[in-house]
């Protein structure tokens, strides 16, 4: 339950302005394009390089008869889809099991790797914290990628002493000067970005997941509706639309 007094507005962070690449680590294929693909679609319009890097391929996702060996080439094809929607080129996929991801030495190692390779002035990844209100945003495959993301950020990615076996790929260590996280408890939701230019491209993206929402009619007003309450606590215009993070910077 969020600790805001009623009807206040949260506190603003202050995020970075010189941000040429952002790097997007998720669990599943949809995850993106759910929680941010409105902020996603600002950054690369704004000329910011965006990659993503997704944990698993989603094979214990959908919702109709698709074999199981199927669904992960097919979710990661919709991936692709989406990202173009946004105009994302960079798509990475981890491939660890669905439903069974934790944060292990491993994972952490596998997305220090993507930080190193593509050098990003931020990282948007999943708060690993359980947001309470919403339980469907804090799965626990979105909490695990979260703490493996938080702990490649910080130390791994740019400690050149972790995880040797990247430099000898070639893959010197790299610093991360700040995070978002999508889906935190409202009380440590600090930074809200106006979606209403976006919207369309955020369910553009999002309709190119069919295996996921194809058997969903509502999703225009449901994104809708999430995101104009965000608007409104953040105190923004009448009508506007935003996506929240929690934004973490690391000194």
């Amino acid at each position: 339950m969020s600790d805001l007094a009623a009807g206040s507005v949260p506190r603003p962070a202050t995020v970075r302005d010189d941000v040429e690449r952002a790097l997007v680590v998720v669990a599943h294929p949809d995850d993106v394009d759910f929680g941010a693909a409105g902020t996603v679609a600002s950054w690369t319009a704004a000329g910011i390089e965006v990659g993503y890097c997704i944990c698993t391929s989603g094979d214990a996702g959908g919702f109709d008869d698709t074999p199981r060996e199927r669904m992960g080439p097919l979710r990661e094809a919709e991936q692709r889809a989406a990202a173009a929607v946004l105009g994302v080129t960079d798509v990475s996929f981890l491939g660890y099991p669905d439903g069974r991801l934790v944060p292990s030495i491993e994972l952490r190692r596998d997305i220090s790797r993507q930080i190193r390779r593509f050098r990003p002035q931020r990282v948007l990844t999943h708060s690993p914290e359980i947001f309470w209100r919403r339980m469907g945003a804090s799965h626990p495959d979105h909490r695990a990628a979260g703490e493996a993301t938080v702990a490649a950020v910080y130390p791994d990615a740019r400690n050149p002493f972790a995880h040797p076996e990247l430099l000898a790929e070639g893959l010197d260590a790299w610093t991360v000067p700040e995070m978002w996280l999508m889906a935190a408890p409202e009380e440590r939701q600090d930074h809200a970005v106006d979606i209403t230019a976006t919207v369309d491209r955020k369910l553009a993206a999002l309709a190119a997941h069919v295996s996921q929402t194809a058997h969903r009619s509502d999703i225009g007003d449901w994104v809708s509706g999430l995101a104009g309450a965000v608007g409104r606590r953040f105190g923004l215009p009448e009508g506007h639309l935003a996506e929240a993070f929690q934004v973490v910077t690391i000194e």
